[in-house]
């Protein structure tokens, strides 16, 4: 059960190593001790057995080994897309329960591969409580680095939740309960599209901010970026300022698509395949805050190269994320048949920072069924909606329909829609939310029953 209390845990840890091949590792969650804008904070830490961060395996390997919680408080750790954890290899699920602190949790399943990640199911995910897991393709043979994104305050999750306006908190144990305070939703009127309802102190890319960037050793030729988004409510363009492809998108293969410039919500994925040039030097990796100005990033350099400082303040706001590049993506494989039910969503806000799915009715679903979920979205934030367990197909972006891109968290635009179809392949209560965490917190979240 998520309580008031473990969504607000909250304490602290040491700077992140390097990742490290390992098939069945250990891992350790305790606090640590960071370094943000020349003061120091108190964060979280996901260390494996060789010191390194997170995972990082290869196809075929399993994740085998237990989860230490030494991080003073309950932990619910979430195996963001690994598709092939079963139910009960997850605290995520209905009726999970917590991790006490001190205990150990045993795991042993086979590894989803592409780009993954773990992180806390409560707001100690705002403390940085994430890590990449990472599972090469068999077939991948291209120099590759991970960069983790996220948001970062030096407030505790219960300041910035009660800056929103929230004295209360969702319990998923009580879907759709209503238990929250009154809230002025001025600045959210209908009508007016809003970014940004938390102030960050600090972007961080492995991290990092751009004043001391991590720069990563390339050479001239192709070079995998695989991106995770794992801000707690921020969302991103990513800028390359190089020839660069999106060769995946939530782990899962795609047609490789041209460009530039690639939004990414919370709890999303993107593999790039970038070409350093052949005369080499430094190329900024740039990822920018949704209608805002502020950025981070990472800087790809090869052997001599110049690096010089990159601001942290674009000249002008980025754009609100939307769905062109969705609707620009192919799946790598062909799409089944179309889905034979479809499951209306809708998305709502109520004062109080209360946030609204369906108002917390379940979904139900028969085993083995092809489904569709339709989300509409008729309030003025964006909303990057997670399935756990599975991965979907983005189906229809509101211009008809395609074989759209495979993945587990799709961006719902403000006034908008979006169609996904997901193969149900697994029995359960799974559950369906919004990935910024705060929306989630206040309420945007139900479950899809499989039965």
């Amino acid at each position: 059960m998520l309580t008031r209390r473990t969504f607000l845990a909250a304490t602290a840890a040491l700077t992140l190593p390097r990742p490290a091949w390992a098939a069945t590792p250990t891992l350790t969650v305790a606090s640590r001790q960071l370094e943000v804008l020349g003061r120091a904070a108190t964060v979280y830490g996901i260390t494996n057995a060789s010191g390194g961060n997170g995972l990082t395996a290869r196809e075929g390997d399993r994740f085998t080994g237990t989860v230490l919680n030494d991080t003073g408080d309950d932990l619910i750790l979430h195996w963001h897309g690994q598709t092939r954890a079963a139910a009960d290899q997850d605290r995520t699920r209905t009726g999970g329960g917590v991790q006490a602190s001190g205990t150990t949790d045993a795991y042993d399943f086979e590894l989803t591969p592409g780009t993954h990640w773990m992180h806390s199911h409560t707001l100690t995910e705002q403390l940085l409580l994430a890590a990449p897991m990472v599972t090469v393709e068999a077939d991948a043979t291209t120099p590759e680095a991970t960069v983790m994104l996220h948001d970062f305050a030096f407030r505790s999750p219960a300041e910035i939740l009660a800056e929103l306006g929230a004295s209360g908190m969702h319990d998923m144990t009580t879907m759709g309960s209503g238990d929250h305070a009154g809230h002025d939703m001025a600045a959210m009127a209908p009508g007016m599209v809003h970014a940004n309802d938390v102030a960050y102190d600090a972007f961080l890319a492995n991290d990092r901010t751009l004043a001391d960037p991590q720069v990563i050793a390339v050479e001239p030729g192709p070079f995998r970026l695989r991106i995770i988004n794992g801000a707690t409510a921020t969302a991103f363009w990513l800028d390359t300022g190089l020839q660069t492809q999106v060769i995946a998108t939530d782990g899962v293969p795609c047609k490789p698509l041209p460009g530039q410039h690639f939004p990414i919500a919370q709890g999303q994925r993107l593999d790039l395949l970038v070409m350093i040039p052949p005369e080499g030097g430094a190329f900024p990796i740039l990822a920018q805050v949704e209608s805002a100005r502020m950025r981070t990033g990472v800087i790809l350099a090869t052997a001599g190269a110049q690096v010089t400082r990159v601001s942290d303040m674009a000249d002008a706001d980025s754009e609100p994320l939307d769905l062109r590049l969705d609707a620009a993506l192919t799946a790598a494989t062909a799409p089944p048949d179309r889905a034979a039910q479809m499951l209306h969503v809708t998305l709502g806000m109520q004062p109080g920072y209360v946030w609204t799915l369906n108002d917390g009715a379940p979904l139900q679903a028969a085993l083995g069924a092809r489904v569709e979920l339709m989300f509409m979205n008729p309030t003025p934030m964006m909303h990057p909606m997670h399935l756990h367990g599975h991965h979907f197909q983005v189906v229809d972006v509101g211009m008809g329909r395609f074989a759209g891109p495979m993945r587990d968290t799709v961006i719902v635009p403000p006034m908008g829609m979006v169609t996904v179809a997901v193969d149900l392949d697994k029995a359960g209560g799974w559950y369906l939310h919004c990935h910024h965490l705060y929306h989630m917190a206040g309420g945007m979240m139900t479950t899809l029953e499989v039965s």
